[in-house]
Protein backbone atom coordinates (compact mmCIF):
# COMPACT_ATOMS: atom_id res chain seq x y z
CA UNK A 1 0.00 0.00 0.00
CA UNK A 2 1.31 3.44 -0.93
CA UNK A 3 1.40 5.73 2.09
CA UNK A 4 1.39 9.53 2.20
CA UNK A 5 4.63 11.24 3.13
CA UNK A 6 4.14 13.77 5.89
CA UNK A 7 4.93 17.35 4.84
CA UNK A 8 7.80 19.43 6.15
CA UNK A 9 7.85 21.06 8.74
CA UNK A 10 5.87 18.37 10.61
CA UNK A 11 7.59 17.96 13.99
CA UNK A 12 7.70 14.16 13.55
CA UNK A 13 10.43 14.73 10.95
CA UNK A 14 12.56 16.28 13.71
CA UNK A 15 12.19 13.44 16.22
CA UNK A 16 14.48 10.45 16.68
CA UNK A 17 12.72 7.20 15.84
CA UNK A 18 12.35 4.42 18.41
CA UNK A 19 14.41 1.22 18.08
CA UNK A 20 12.76 -1.94 16.80
CA UNK A 21 12.88 -4.84 19.27
CA UNK A 22 12.14 -7.64 16.81
CA UNK A 23 11.13 -8.15 13.20
CA UNK A 24 7.45 -9.11 13.32
CA UNK A 25 4.66 -9.48 10.78
CA UNK A 26 3.71 -5.86 11.56
CA UNK A 27 7.26 -4.66 10.81
CA UNK A 28 7.31 -6.65 7.55
CA UNK A 29 3.98 -5.05 6.56
CA UNK A 30 5.38 -1.56 7.22
CA UNK A 31 8.45 -2.40 5.11
CA UNK A 32 6.18 -3.60 2.28
CA UNK A 33 4.24 -0.30 2.39
CA UNK A 34 7.52 1.63 2.47
CA UNK A 35 8.79 -0.16 -0.64
CA UNK A 36 5.49 0.50 -2.45
CA UNK A 37 5.72 4.18 -1.44
CA UNK A 38 9.41 4.45 -2.44
CA UNK A 39 8.76 2.85 -5.83
CA UNK A 40 5.77 5.14 -6.48
CA UNK A 41 7.80 8.34 -5.84
CA UNK A 42 10.12 7.06 -7.48
CA UNK A 43 12.95 7.16 -4.98
CA UNK A 44 15.97 5.16 -3.88
CA UNK A 45 15.13 5.00 -0.19
CA UNK A 46 12.57 5.74 2.48
CA UNK A 47 12.65 5.95 6.28
CA UNK A 48 9.59 5.13 8.39
CA UNK A 49 9.36 8.62 9.97
CA UNK A 50 8.75 10.03 6.48
CA UNK A 51 5.38 8.27 6.48
CA UNK A 52 4.65 9.11 10.12
CA UNK A 53 5.88 5.83 11.66
CA UNK A 54 8.29 6.63 14.50
CA UNK A 55 10.35 3.43 14.25
CA UNK A 56 13.96 2.91 13.13
CA UNK A 57 13.00 1.28 9.83
CA UNK A 58 14.42 2.06 6.40
CA UNK A 59 14.40 0.63 2.90
CA UNK A 60 16.90 1.38 0.15
CA UNK A 61 17.04 0.34 -3.50
CA UNK A 62 19.79 1.92 -5.54
CA UNK A 63 19.49 -0.68 -8.31
CA UNK A 64 18.79 0.16 -11.94
CA UNK A 65 16.04 -2.42 -12.24
CA UNK A 66 14.10 -2.20 -8.94
CA UNK A 67 13.09 -5.12 -6.81
CA UNK A 68 16.43 -5.15 -4.95
CA UNK A 69 15.25 -3.28 -1.83
CA UNK A 70 17.19 -3.87 1.36
CA UNK A 71 14.99 -3.79 4.47
CA UNK A 72 16.71 -2.46 7.58
CA UNK A 73 15.72 -2.12 11.22
CA UNK A 74 17.95 -0.12 13.56
CA UNK A 75 20.61 0.66 10.92
CA UNK A 76 23.88 2.03 12.31
CA UNK A 77 26.98 3.09 10.43
CA UNK A 78 30.03 1.19 11.66
CA UNK A 79 32.52 2.65 9.21
CA UNK A 80 32.51 5.41 6.60
CA UNK A 81 35.11 5.85 3.87
CA UNK A 82 37.30 8.91 3.79
CA UNK A 83 36.52 9.37 0.11
CA UNK A 84 33.52 11.63 -0.40
CA UNK A 85 30.80 11.62 -3.07
CA UNK A 86 28.47 14.45 -4.06
CA UNK A 87 24.90 13.69 -5.03
CA UNK A 88 21.76 15.73 -5.66
CA UNK A 89 19.42 14.80 -2.79
CA UNK A 90 15.74 15.52 -2.26
CA UNK A 91 12.85 14.39 -0.09
CA UNK A 92 9.17 13.69 -0.75
CA UNK A 93 8.54 15.51 2.54
CA UNK A 94 9.70 18.76 0.91
CA UNK A 95 8.88 18.36 -2.80
CA UNK A 96 10.13 20.59 -5.58
CA UNK A 97 13.62 21.31 -4.25
CA UNK A 98 16.93 19.49 -3.97
CA UNK A 99 20.54 20.18 -3.04
CA UNK A 100 23.93 18.66 -3.73
CA UNK A 101 25.11 16.97 -0.54
CA UNK A 102 28.55 15.49 0.06
CA UNK A 103 28.71 12.24 2.01
CA UNK A 104 31.16 9.34 2.37
CA UNK A 105 31.28 7.25 -0.83
CA UNK A 106 31.06 3.94 1.07
CA UNK A 107 29.71 2.85 4.45
CA UNK A 108 29.52 -0.35 6.47
CA UNK A 109 26.15 -0.66 8.18
CA UNK A 110 24.85 -3.02 10.88
CA UNK A 111 21.09 -3.65 10.94
CA UNK A 112 18.40 -6.24 11.58
CA UNK A 113 17.45 -7.70 8.21
CA UNK A 114 14.08 -8.99 6.97
CA UNK A 115 14.71 -12.30 8.76
CA UNK A 116 15.37 -10.53 12.07
CA UNK A 117 19.07 -11.41 11.93
CA UNK A 118 21.82 -8.88 12.60
CA UNK A 119 23.67 -8.23 9.36
CA UNK A 120 26.67 -6.10 8.42
CA UNK A 121 26.79 -4.91 4.83
CA UNK A 122 28.94 -2.58 2.75
CA UNK A 123 27.14 -0.02 0.62
CA UNK A 124 28.87 2.02 -2.10
CA UNK A 125 27.86 4.93 -4.32
CA UNK A 126 24.15 5.67 -4.60
CA UNK A 127 23.35 2.85 -2.16
CA UNK A 128 25.66 4.42 0.47
CA UNK A 129 24.21 7.89 -0.11
CA UNK A 130 20.67 6.56 0.33
CA UNK A 131 21.49 4.60 3.50
CA UNK A 132 23.08 7.68 5.07
CA UNK A 133 20.12 9.85 4.00
CA UNK A 134 17.67 7.38 5.62
CA UNK A 135 19.66 7.17 8.85
CA UNK A 136 19.55 10.98 9.01
CA UNK A 137 15.73 10.75 8.84
CA UNK A 138 15.76 8.18 11.66
CA UNK A 139 17.76 10.67 13.74
CA UNK A 140 15.36 13.55 13.03
CA UNK A 141 17.56 15.21 10.41
CA UNK A 142 16.77 16.34 6.88
CA UNK A 143 19.30 16.39 4.04
CA UNK A 144 19.32 20.19 3.99
CA UNK A 145 20.60 20.21 7.60
CA UNK A 146 23.96 19.33 6.02
CA UNK A 147 24.00 22.64 4.12
CA UNK A 148 25.40 25.92 5.37
CA UNK A 149 22.81 28.12 7.06
CA UNK A 150 22.71 30.45 4.02
CA UNK A 151 22.15 27.60 1.53
CA UNK A 152 19.59 25.94 3.82
CA UNK A 153 17.62 29.18 4.19
CA UNK A 154 17.69 29.72 0.41
CA UNK A 155 16.45 26.15 -0.20
CA UNK A 156 13.59 26.52 2.30
CA UNK A 157 12.56 29.88 0.77
CA UNK A 158 12.58 28.26 -2.68
CA UNK A 159 10.47 25.37 -1.31
CA UNK A 160 7.86 27.81 -0.01
CA UNK A 161 7.74 29.51 -3.42
CA UNK A 162 7.12 26.22 -5.26
CA UNK A 163 4.28 25.45 -2.89
CA UNK A 164 5.88 22.90 -0.63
Amino acid sequence: MIRQCIPWPDKRLRSSAAPVDAVTAEIRAIWADMIDTMDAMPGVGLAAPQIGVALRLAVVDGSDTRGQAVRMANPAILHASGQMRSHDEASPNLPGVSAVIERPRAVTVRFLNADGVTEERDFVGLWATSVQHQIDHLDGRMYFDRLSRLKRDMLLRRARRVGA
